[in-house]
């Protein structure tokens, strides 16, 4: 009995595999169906369940099942001999449990509609357009800088502990459901990584768990660039699982935060993709502007710099391309490097505004 239910729970993931690439062909399904409505209900549990421990749960659980699967591995590698149909039968069951709840709890998401279909945005730009969004950005960064530094060649320092960034990040989003109610942000959960020093050499500055639906920060990245890493794993608690699209409501909830910090945090990082962008298509124009940027916001720019050049390791560029190839294998054809799209939605939205 207990063997029938091993290999139907094992043979379950082609059906589950099947019915993914179905619903990847729906997004206006996936939009109504699943990211508007079951999956709320789903993540809110998991945040009001977990939200409320100190630590992350979820890294845990990440620990124990590296050391109970290489446990499992070294007690069972002779069955990879002589037991081989069992053995791949315990996997594929263990493959298929995970493959489904991830799917399930989190990642159906990345078939939802575009971001710039719900906000009536455009998907295209020109360089004008880019060009005097990212003067504005400068400008409107500049301003700020000087209302807190006094002096334009001193790079900004944080007056708070990064515990304390973490916790002002949701009145960003109580701000800015005031415009997009569907933003609105319950049952906080957001937490310094157990795994910060790990994450830091592989390269990232925070993550989601979509197994229990916590937003992961990387306690060790400068205190700078929190504000926008919290507010971007927050837009991937509410569903929107494309990186460019959580770059893009990160900005939102930074620059919509009444805290002057968070608000200089989120203009010079939507400047910086917007930069990244001109030098792509003109280093002529980028170096230009560049020019126009006060000193001391390119010295926060420099120490995040400095700091992922500091922990740079043979091993980062193997999770790099690892998750790149995960990105594109769920719906984000551009994987980590989409700046394209996270700037078509900066720009279609900022054109038309006052900063």
């Amino acid at each position: 009995m207990l063997k029938n239910k091993k290999i139907l729970i094992a043979v379950s993931i082609i059906p589950a595999f099947l019915i993914i690439k179905l619903l990847s062909q729906f997004p206006e399904f996936v939009e109504t169906y699943y990211s508007k409505a079951l999956y709320p209900i789903v993540s809110k549990l998991f945040r009001y369940t977990l939200g409320w421990l100190p630590f992350s749960f979820g890294d845990f659980i990440y620990v124990f099942a590296i050391i109970y699967i290489i446990r499992w591995l070294i007690i069972n590698r002779k069955r990879m001999y002589k037991d081989v149909k069992n053995w791949i039968i315990d996997v594929f069951a263990a493959l298929s449990i995970i493959y489904i709840a991830f799917h399930l709890f989190w990642a159906i998401n990345y078939y939802r509609l575009p971001l710039h279909k719900n906000l009536n945005l455009k998907a295209d730009y020109t360089t004008e357009e880019l060009i005097n969004v990212t003067k504005n950005l400068i400008q409107k960064s500049n301003f700020i800088h000087l209302e807190i530094a006094k002096n334009d060649t001193i790079k900004i320092e944080f007056p708070y502990s990064k515990s304390k960034v973490i916790e002002l990040v949701p009145q960003g989003y109580s701000a800015l459901q005031k415009t997009f109610p569907h933003l609105e942000y319950n049952g906080e959960s957001i937490k310094k990584s157990l795994l910060s020093m790990p994450l830091t050499y592989m390269g990232f500055s925070g993550y989601l768990n979509p197994l229990t639906n916590e937003a992961q920060v990387n306690s060790y990245i400068p205190v700078f660039k929190i504000p926008t890493t919290a507010s971007h794993e927050v837009a991937h608690q509410l569903g929107y699982a494309a990186e460019n699209e959580a770059n893009f409501i990160g900005f939102l909830a930074a620059t919509h935060n009444k805290d002057v910090y968070f608000k200089y945090s989120g203009f010079t990082f939507g400047l910086r993709h917007c930069l990244h962008e001109i030098y792509r298509r003109s280093p002529e124009q980028y170096e230009a502007l560049v020019k126009t940027i006060n000193p001391g916001i390119l010295k926060n720019y420099q120490e995040v710099r400095e700091f992922w050049d500091a922990h740079k390791n043979p091993i980062e560029p193997l999770f790099q391309n690892t998750y790149n190839t995960f990105l594109v294998a769920n719906n984000q054809k551009g994987g980590m490097k989409s700046y394209s799209y996270v700037v078509a939605l900066l720009v279609n939205y900022l054109q038309n505004k006052t900063l």
